[in-house]
Order: C-alpha cells, then sequence, then structure tokens
C-alpha cells in the first residue's frame, strides 16, 4: 500500500480532506495564512462591536443590519436568518429592535401581500456611512501599498475566499 506523501511526518506540504485545487500548500504557508485570517476575524469583530455599539446596537443587530444593507432591496427575515446563521426566532427579536432604533421597517411584498419585507430606512450615505468611513480609509491606505496587478491577486484571494466560506457556512 502506498504511502501518502503528506501522511508522513514532517510533510512539507498539507492537504485537507476534499481540498480540490490547482496547487498544495506548504503546512507553514497554512499556519502563517491561519494566524492571519484568526487576527483578522479578531479585529473585525472589534471594529463591528465598536460601530454597533456608536449605533446603540448588539454587535449581532448590526450585522443583521449590514446583510440587510448588503441585499438588493428589502429582504425576508427567512433570508436574514439564512445569511446569519440565526433562528428564525431570533430574527424576529433582531427586526423588532432594528425597527425600534429607526434602522429598519416591515413591509408588504408588492407582489405578495401576505409576505413581511424587511427595508432598511437609513442607508451608509444617509447617516450610517461615517461609522464605516474608517474602515474606509484603512482599506484604501492598506491597498496604496500594493501594485493594481497586486491588487488583482488580492481580489480573487478574497472571492475565493468569500466562496468557499459561502459554501461552508453559508449554504451548509
Amino acid at each position: 500500500m502506498a504511502v501518502d506523501e503528506a501522511d508522513e511526518p514532517g510533510a512539507r506540504n498539507a492537504k485537507l480532506p476534499g481540498m480540490t485545487s490547482e496547487h498544495e500548500v506548504p503546512a507553514d504557508v497554512l499556519e502563517r495564512f491561519s494566524v492571519y485570517a484568526r487576527e483578522t476575524s479578531a479585529l473585525t469583530v472589534l471594529f463591528h462591536s465598536r460601530v454597533a455599539e456608536r449605533m446603540g446596537l448588539s454587535p449581532t443587530d448590526e450585522k443583521c443590519l449590514d446583510l440587510a444593507l448588503r441585499a438588493e432591496g428589502p429582504i425576508t427575515a427567512g433570508r436574514i436568518a439564512e445569511l446569519s446563521g440565526l433562528s428564525t426566532g431570533a430574527v424576529t427579536g433582531v427586526i423588532d429592535r432594528l425597527e425600534r432604533a429607526g434602522y429598519v421597517r416591515r413591509v408588504r411584498d408588492p407582489h405578495d401581500r401576505r409576505k413581511v419585507l424587511v427595508e432598511v430606512t437609513v442607508r451608509e450615505e444617509g447617516g450610517l456611512g461615517d461609522l464605516v468611513a474608517g474602515a474606509q480609509e484603512t482599506l484604501r491606505e492598506v491597498l496604496s501599498r500594493f501594485t493594481p496587478a497586486e491588487r488583482d491577486v488580492l481580489e480573487r484571494y478574497n472571492q475565493v475566499l468569500i466562496e468557499t466560506f459561502r459554501r461552508r457556512v453559508v449554504d451548509a
């Protein structure tokens, strides 16, 4: 029986089950990128917690508002539940709080009056923009350090990362 090189102790390349790619990833590279991802995640959570606090919301409510903001038009509570991973009951509470705070309102679906949609009442340009301006400036500062060709690679990396996470977390 042949032994897979990745199964040997000290193997140079890390191979994850079900991994379909063109290139193997060395274990040290995987570890470095894991550290970067954890640090980025922690800082993102901290950022959103601070934004939520300034808005008078919980971090969960702020992220659900962000999901609604990024939707193309009004969104159902069920879709917010799917995208956030929250139960529909929890999302009802989130929408109640966002509605009381003036960030969203419930509206009837014009195509199916039985269906209720969540519509954002305050857009980024109408009051939320100041809250995320710091993040935009940080992004501009970081991206300015890369050439257009390097930014293309970064963009591709982020697109693949988002697509893979969405498939494994949201669509699972």
